[in-house]
């Protein structure tokens, strides 16, 4: 196995791990996002509203595909 394997392979362990972090701590994760969407926010005064809401959307779609594909690999029971 080469090294780019190896890389590979670690990749997607880690991927995973993402994915499982992703399904247990989801909600954490998105008030975390709307809490620092909030701040950045207040310290523009608004000038940049439409595009902290893209961002914080985006991170949030990115959030619930990470979450799902770790679904998609488990059991019927979760796991």
């Amino acid at each position: 196995m080469g090294l780019l394997d190896n890389l590979k392979a670690k990749a997607g362990q880690l991927k995973g791990k993402a994915g499982d972090l992703a399904h247990q701590h989801g909600d954490k994760i998105e008030r975390g996002l709307d809490k620092a969407a909030k701040t950045v926010d207040e310290k523009t005064k608004g000038k940049y509203s439409d595009k902290i809401d893209t961002g914080t959307g985006k991170a949030k779609g990115a959030l619930d595909r990470l979450a799902q594909k770790d679904d998609e690999g488990k059991g019927p029971q979760g796991r």
